[in-house]
């Protein structure tokens, strides 16, 4: 069989399994192994450490499938992974009609992000999203889309893999239905008694921010009779929850009119008033400047931009965005206001987006207390020996 032999030292991280093997600790590679081929995983020494996915041309050149030596990796693996992943949802995720059913490594399927939606009208239709986003699951793309359709009974499965991470893998970009019926235009998914459009096709992700579901519920219990600001809304998903939650005037701010466009359809589906709720095309930071020139104040402040750093290359500029958007937040605030503020880059660790809205905080002139450490839901689960998995990272602030 192919077989990768580490270089003397570099099977620490493995043995503290850890999923990924990098380019520059391989000493050799035996055989040809094809792209999304399965190799063995050697120390220097000859000890068996993992069986892997291979990746001739990413940085991160094999991802492990398993740490056994006895477990073949093979359609019934595929299957094993699925429905453990699976498994682990029904028990834990409830009042929701989106869901992530595999979130990649901390599910043993390293590359793979599979969303699932259903339909809050009379035809509970169902609609599986998938991410292959590594050449090993992109190898064993057949077997896993035939897992999911068998564990969840939904026919219906569509390929999101437009990411730009797919080129890193020597991968095309590529969507498509893989399965069953195409995707509504839009599908209205029902998340705690607030009904969100999803657009599949053309959306963002998988056509919507699953990961955010339990901050939309704690944003829709603080909202209460407040005033909101919320940039970067997209389809307006928190400004849903504050309108649901009896916010007194909602803001909301995107640079995208197809994204605004779908959020007041989200109002009418939800029956909200439409008067409570401002739509504003536009640029957030300079909007946000604008609404601090003009004295607008704020007692709850939604801060989810896009991702800032795509790579740590990008660390630097994207500390300062961070910053900039977090320092008139804070000014934004009346006494006593709220902030909930979130980095989704993943070169942004949670102490140093710590560091960079202290230093905002400080720059703005105004205690701030955190209240709360916000992330993902519990089917966005972290593995121990994967900290890369906790790319979302958020804060629950007051100021005095």
């Amino acid at each position: 069989m192919n077989t990768i032999t580490l270089k003397p030292e570099k099977d620490k991280s493995l043995a503290r399994r850890h999923p990924w093997i990098y380019a520059n600790a391989i000493e050799h590679v035996e055989g040809k192994p094809a792209p999304g081929a399965t190799v063995l995983i050697r120390a220097h020494d000859g000890r068996f450490l993992a069986r892997a996915s291979y990746s001739p041309v990413s940085q991160i050149r094999a991802r492990v499938w398993s740490f056994d030596e006895t477990e073949p990796i093979d359609h019934a693996f595929f299957k094993r992974r699925v429905q453990r992943a699976i498994a682990h949802r029904q028990t834990m995720v409830r009042d929701t009609g989106a869901t992530r059913l595999i979130f990649g490594e901390a599910d043993g399927l390293p590359g793979l992000i599979v969303d699932y939606y259903i339909a809050d009208d009379e035809s509970r239709r169902g609609q599986l999203v998938c991410q292959f986003m590594a050449t090993g699951v992109e190898h064993w793309k057949e077997p896993i889309v035939k897992a999911l359709i068998g564990t969840t009974g939904c026919p219906n499965v569509y390929e999101r893999s437009d990411v730009s991470i797919r080129q890193k893998e020597g991968l095309e970009q590529i969507t498509g239905v893989l399965a069953g019926d195409p995707p509504p235009a839009t599908l209205i998914a029902n998340e705690g008694g607030v009904r969100y459009h999803i657009d599949v096709e053309r959306g963002h992700k998988t056509g919507f921010y699953v990961d955010q579901r339990d901050n939309r519920a704690l944003v829709r219990e603080y909202a209460g009779d407040r005033d909101v600001l919320n940039c970067f809304c997209y389809t307006g998903g928190f400004s849903l929850a504050a309108l649901k939650g009896g916010a007194k005037r909602v803001v909301s701010i995107d640079s995208s009119g197809d994204a605004l466009a779908l959020a007041r359809q989200n109002v009418t589906a939800n029956g909200f008033d439409p008067q409570r709720a401002e739509w504003l095309d536009a640029d957030a930071f300079k909007t946000l400047r604008r609404l601090h020139e003009e004295g607008e104040r704020f007692d709850l402040i939604v801060l989810d931009p896009p991702k800032f750093a795509p790579s740590r290359e990008h660390v630097d500029r994207a500390a300062r965005a961070y910053k900039d958007i977090n320092l008139t937040g804070f000014k934004l605030l009346r006494p006593g206001g709220l902030l909930f503020t979130y980095s989704c880059s993943g070169a942004i660790d949670a102490d140093l987006f710590q560091k960079i809205v202290a230093g905002a905080a400080a720059d703005a002139k105004v205690d701030a207390r955190i209240l709360k450490r916000l992330g993902a839901g519990v089917d966005h689960p972290l593995l121990t020996a994967f900290p890369e998995g906790e790319y979302l990272k958020g804060l629950l602030l007051q100021i005095a």
